[in-house]
């Protein structure tokens, strides 16, 4: 088996040679991280990595021999080529995931406005609430178990992303980057990610700022606002097209936030809505200039922009 060692990056792979290719055995793992994958090829079979690192115990055994087993190891791959603080095992690199994950960001965020409120997740109560469990929920493998917690009234048939599936990375359940700085082996236990961010955080640590020009967002990209006096962010989900109920205009999703005793409501508005929005500090237009921009996802904007 060649080579001996492989990145954890979800990408790489070592070749198991038979010779003579004659006399394939049967090849499986019999220990490996999650995400670690076998697939027979001609003479052998090629062993693909996650993004979990750890010890891939192959086993194979031919007819009538005894099985035999032999190890390689995956690292960590601690990269992160854009130097944000977001590690490239996180990154999406190839556009069938990037499409996979704007999908279902969109879907289950436009989804939760049409949904009951009895039936919401109880901890969609704001706008950064909102965008951490669509965020979340599109990382994950959509399974019928996932299918039957999600309550969802329809699971649509789109294809989750292949590299990884949330929780199961080197950062479990840390999601969101909550601080500044570019990645460390380190980051993965000194609490540089948590499950929990507000829309500042999410701003400024997990995603990136790249136009005032709304025609440039794509479904799944992020619009925020800040208010005169600096301390109050809010922001909205571009959606682009329904995906629920297709009329062909486009959409923009947010959660007003609590108010008082009021908790809060979710909004879908037109474009042309939100453009001409009574309150002119939440427009979207670049001579507001309480709106920052448009904001892509750092697991999204590397690989789109360059």
């Amino acid at each position: 088996m060649r080579p001996g060692r492989l990145l954890a990056d979800g990408y790489d792979s070592a070749m198991v040679s038979i010779l003579p290719a004659s006399a394939l055995p049967q090849i499986s793992l019999a220990h490996s991280p999650l995400g670690t994958s076998v697939e027979a090829v001609n003479g052998g079979a090629r062993i693909r990595t996650g993004v979990v690192p750890g010890t891939i115990v192959v086993r194979v055994e031919f007819p009538d021999s005894a099985a035999r087993t032999v190890e390689l190891t995956s690292l960590l791959d601690t990269r992160d080529r854009a130097e944000d603080g977001t590690p490239d095992f996180l990154r999406l690199d190839q556009e069938q995931d990037r499409s996979a994950f704007r999908r279902w960001f969109t879907y289950l965020a436009e989804a939760q406005y049409f949904q009951p409120s009895a039936l919401r997740p109880p901890e969609i109560n704001d706008c950064a609430a909102l965008i951490r469990y669509a965020y979340r929920e599109a990382l994950r493998r959509h399974d019928t178990a996932w299918a039957t917690e999600s309550k969802l009234a329809v699971v649509p048939a789109f294809g989750s992303i292949r590299k990884y599936d949330y929780p199961h990375t080197p950062l479990n359940a840390g999601l969101f980057r909550t601080r500044s700085g570019p990645f460390h082996a380190a980051d993965l236990s000194n609490g540089a990610f948590r499950q929990f961010a507000d829309a500042k955080t999410l701003l400024r640590f997990n995603a990136h700022l790249f136009s005032r020009d709304l025609s440039a967002a794509e479904p799944g990209d992020l619009l925020f606002f800040r208010r005169a006096n600096g301390a109050t962010y809010h922001s909205m989900i571009y959606l682009g097209v329904s995906q629920l109920r297709p009329d062909g205009r486009r959409y923009v999703l947010y959660h007003t936030g609590p108010d008082a005793a009021n908790p809060g409501e979710l909004r879908r508005l037109t474009m042309e809505e939100i453009e001409h929005f009574p309150q002119p500090e939440w427009r979207p237009i670049s001579t507001n200039p309480n709106f920052l921009g448009v904001a892509r996802w750092s697991i999204l904007y590397y690989v789109d922009q360059n």
